[in-house]
């Protein structure tokens, strides 16, 4: 890749980090913003839940906008959407005012990350190069993560203010970048906004879309409460059943569709999403509860739990070195079957953990954890987006991140729940916590067993790894053309 080609990829992969610092700082800072506003449990809880909810809600829908009304447009409009709602949070002093910053924040994050997505499948050439490009924004998306606990704690320190007001610094820098670099509408993308020109845009199936994924999401998110209020999240989910067989009713019958039903039939696509759902499920269901064993129980400090967790993200290092050379040689199918089979290996080592484990018997878990993301999750955002045309690569990735979403808000709440359900029935002491943290992890093990199956699925479907191809004189990266930007 020449100079240009990285220097749009860096942009891009800043997006992809500001929103996982993003989410990892917050985590950090809940419990000081909570004492600090003076807010109730329910509503501490509403500030995380909101984010989700504005993303899930509305990524499948960001991801098409992308395709339909231009992906430069959409990842510069709301990143600027994203800039200003984390500034306004940290202008925040009630609680309403935080959850109404994040759910907008999320919606941005829903519309910018599928736009970051596709404009790297569309610019990068399929292949070595689209396949190394896609890696390391993903390897960034979790080095994002972790070291956003580490930036988190240091910025809770000056006050939790400055966890909104940093992504707001880096924001604009990357705005500022993104409107030189990212390139203007190619020839599918102008073809698809004068299709959608004359059929019109598709307003019942994205009113449809939109409310189906927030009632699942909501009904998701409600599970972390366990049997308590079980008729609203049964509620919640079938409304978003319904709301999701309309979707289908209305996509069939419009004449330009939201989404093309016959892209779940694409490829790896449907594949691909349900091993990033369980991945990610099983990875953050891990995370939350490793957090909570080291602060609750045994009295770790925030500070000191986002050092711990650093290993982790080794990923940012494996993710665009080693990996592309075991995806050239093996194929993304089987080394998202190594991915799964580590991250299994990894949550079952720490099931036996105990009260006086040390930093050293923890550590072969997070460093296998992290190699697993890095084997993992990049190759899953190649396969989600092998073989779809350019014009729908934006809804492919809106297919995907929807997927993670779901996955996380079904990993923290799944352990949640059982977390609860069995410390309920004990008397709070250390022993019987201890109990509950060993049962709430089975549900990462279990996610990631799942997820081993459905990757053994996709090598069994994939055949033989791909051969070398011959060497194409067309470049890799095309520069930006001149006309509108859309």
């Amino acid at each position: 890749m020449g100079a240009r080609a990285w220097a749009l990829l860096l942009v891009l992969c800043g997006t992809i980090f500001l929103e996982g610092a993003d989410i990892a700082m917050l985590a950090i800072a809940i419990p000081t913003i909570r004492s600090d506003l003076d807010l109730s449990t329910a509503t501490a809880a509403w500030v995380i839940s909101s984010y989700v909810l504005g993303y899930a809600g509305f990524t499948l829908l960001g991801g098409r906008a992308a395709d339909l009304l231009g992906r430069r447009r959409m990842f510069l409009t709301w990143l600027g959407v994203f800039l200003v709602f984390s500034g306004l949070g940290g202008l925040a002093t009630e609680g309403w005012m935080l959850i109404v910053a994040r759910f907008v924040t999320g919606v941005a994050a829903a519309f910018m990350t599928p736009a970051a997505m596709s404009i790297i499948t569309t610019s990068y050439a399929e292949g070595p190069e689209r396949n190394k490009a896609l890696l390391v924004f993903a390897g960034t998306s979790a080095g994002g993560f972790s070291l956003g606990l580490v930036i988190g704690g240091l910025l809770t320190e000056l006050g939790w203010q400055w966890v909104f007001f940093a992504p707001v610094v880096l924001a604009a820098a990357i705005l500022a970048a993104a409107v030189r670099l990212v390139p203007a509408a190619d020839a599918p993308a102008a073809k698809a906004s004068a299709t959608l020109r004359s059929g019109g845009f598709d307003l019942p199936g994205a009113a449809a879309a939109a409310g189906a994924m927030l009632l699942l999401a909501y009904g998701v998110v409600r599970l972390e409460h366990g049997l308590d209020g079980w008729p609203l999240t049964l509620g919640a989910a079938l409304g978003g059943l319904l709301l999701g067989a309309a979707f289908i009713g209305i996509e069939r019958r419009a004449a330009v569709p939201l989404v093309r039903l016959g892209i779940f039939r694409t490829g790896t696509v449907v594949r691909a999403g349900l091993g990033a759902l369980l991945f990610l499920g099983a990875f953050m269901g891990f995370q939350f509860v490793l957090t909570l064993y080291l602060q609750e129980l045994r009295g770790w400090s925030s500070w000191q739990t986002a050092i711990a967790l650093v290993v982790m993200g080794c990923d940012v290092v494996l993710a665009p070195t080693l990996t592309p050379r075991l995806v050239n040689r093996y194929g993304h199918a089987r080394v998202i079957l190594g991915g799964f089979l580590l991250a299994a290996l990894a949550y079952a080592l720490f099931l036996p953990v105990g009260m006086d484990w040390t930093y050293a018997a923890m550590f072969p878990t997070l460093l296998i954890a992290g190699t697993s993301f890095a084997l993992a999750y990049g190759p899953l955002m190649i396969a989600a987006t092998d073989g779809v045309a350019a014009r729908e690569q934006g809804l492919a990735g809106g297919i995907l991140h929807t997927a993670t979403q779901f996955g996380a808000a079904i990993g923290v709440s799944g352990v949640t729940a059982v977390y609860g359900l069995v410390a309920g029935g004990h008397g709070g002491t250390a022993g019987h916590s201890l109990d509950a943290f060993r049962a709430a992890l089975v549900v990462p093990v279990a996610l990631a067993l799942v997820g081993v199956a459905v990757a053994l699925a996709g090598v069994v479907r994939g055949g033989r790894p791909p051969q070398p191809a011959a060497r194409s004189e067309e470049p890799a990266f095309a520069l930006p053309v001149t006309s509108e930007a859309r």
